[in-house]
């Protein structure tokens, strides 16, 4: 898949692949904004966290959980706690008794520098938990 050949889909091409009118409308915003040049994911591994984060979520759609994932998988930023992952937060919750997102942050600060792997570990235990094997 192209930023082209997105931009190049019906709306009922994009129905047909289950994809609903608002995420037609996000895919469509992060597509134009590769192929216009407004973001070039090519040259965001040269910039610092906060400034990939600031371009990320100038695209409707993209918001600080999913700009958490690109920095953790597609740029493999070592210390990332994606707050906004309700199984992460339900794993720490589970696993520690804390509730309070001040508590929770709180905690992860003794992961660091390596969050995300902590995020990870917790991802296969909530997984676990729930009988749903991790993907290998």
């Amino acid at each position: 898949m192209t930023p082209e050949h997105i931009l190049s889909l019906t709306d009922e091409e994009m129905r047909q692949c289950q994809i609903s009118r608002q995420k037609t409308r996000y895919l469509r915003a992060l597509s134009d904004a590769v192929h216009n040049g407004q973001l070039n994911l090519g040259s965001l591994s040269d910039q610092d966290e906060q400034e990939i984060r600031t371009q990320l979520t100038r695209i409707p759609g993209i918001g600080i959980w999913t700009s958490d994932i690109y920095l953790m998988f597609c740029l493999q930023v070592r210390d990332i706690f994606p707050m906004g992952d309700i199984a992460i937060i339900n794993a720490v919750k589970t696993l520690t008794g804390l509730s309070g997102k001040d508590d929770l942050l709180h905690r992860s600060r003794d992961w660091q520098p390596l969050r995300s792997l902590a995020s990870f570990y917790l991802w296969h235990y909530y997984l676990r938990s729930h009988n749903r094997p991790p993907s290998p």
